[in-house]
């Protein structure tokens, strides 16, 4: 299991057309590998993440993505996601097919795919109109007690990207903190790259920590601080600034277009990016 460059992880990795999770709740959001997607030109994606937020507003605003599979998505403790928004109700700057889920449906679709089955059952949804608007989502008879229960089909990415504190020089990665559904979607994949703060000898890996082993993982690469504007327990903080300036920036469309033009076509990489952004006084 390699330790590569982030620009060799998406350039070997990430194809047009693929279904690609960027995975990550409140915390180790992998942005640097979302912009990264974006520098590289990516097509046709069909972007899957229960909570799509400022990563996915930048790569469907920048023309990567078809579709989307979620289960909420917003601006977190600020408003839409304005981007998304455009897309889904305008077309801009191409159509985007969206598959709507709740989270439970979502974990169960990933907790599916990494279980290599072909649906995921759940309790939610029954009751509801959400089938009416997703035809994905379906109903069995349990065959113990007759209950009538929700399904929903597995989900199954070509590449699931996380970020993560550490990784050893083996390619074991350590993720502590809060955790939403990265172990289960890297599981679900066909294939997982993950960034990292740092690579170091020994993961010295606290109780309950998530280890994922080498073996799971495609590609390991070293991005210190790709998870801004999210935070990463024991490194940095969540921007809460950014996410409040991102509100205006993504409203307007050659806002947008300029600010992706001059902070990620227009920089090398994610240290390059973090760099011009705080030289325009854009990140403290």
């Amino acid at each position: 299991m390699p330790i590569v460059t982030l620009r060799e992880a998406i350039e070997a990795h990430v194809r047009d057309g693929d279904a690609v999770a960027l995975e990550g709740f409140t915390h180790l959001i992998p942005f640097a590998a979302g912009q990264e997607i974006i520098r590289q030109g990516r097509r046709r994606l069909h972007l899957i993440r229960m909570t799509p937020d400022l990563v996915y507003d930048q790569m469907v605003g920048a023309g990567c993505a078809r579709a989307l599979t979620f289960s909420w998505g917003g601006n977190p403790g600020v408003g839409s996601a304005h981007r998304i928004r455009e897309a889904i109700e305008a077309g801009w700057p191409q159509p985007l097919e969206v598959c709507e889920h709740s989270h439970a449906g979502m974990a169960a679709g990933y907790v599916a795919g990494a279980a290599r089955l072909p649906f995921g059952v759940l309790r939610g949804y029954l009751g509801t109109d959400l089938a009416r608007h997703n035809p994905a989502i379906r109903s069995v008879e349990c065959p113990y007690t007759g209950e009538r229960l929700a399904t929903v089909p597995a989900l199954n990415p070509d590449v699931t990207i996380l970020h993560a504190q550490k990784a050893d020089r083996s390619g074991n990665v350590l993720i502590s903190g809060i955790l939403g559904a990265q172990k289960e979607a890297g599981l679900a994949a066909r294939k997982l790259l993950v960034t990292v703060e740092e690579v170091v000898e020994d993961l010295a890996a606290p109780m309950n920590a998530v280890v994922l082993p080498h073996w799971v993982i495609t590609a390991v690469a070293c991005v210190p601080g790709g998870a801004w504007p999210s935070y990463a327990r024991g490194y940095y903080p969540r921007d809460n600034a950014f996410y409040i300036a991102w509100d205006e920036i993504s409203r307007d469309r050659q806002r947008f277009t300029d600010w992706i033009a001059r902070y990620v076509h227009g920089t090398p990489d994610f240290a390059g990016f973090l760099a011009r952004l705080r030289a325009d006084g854009g990140l403290a």
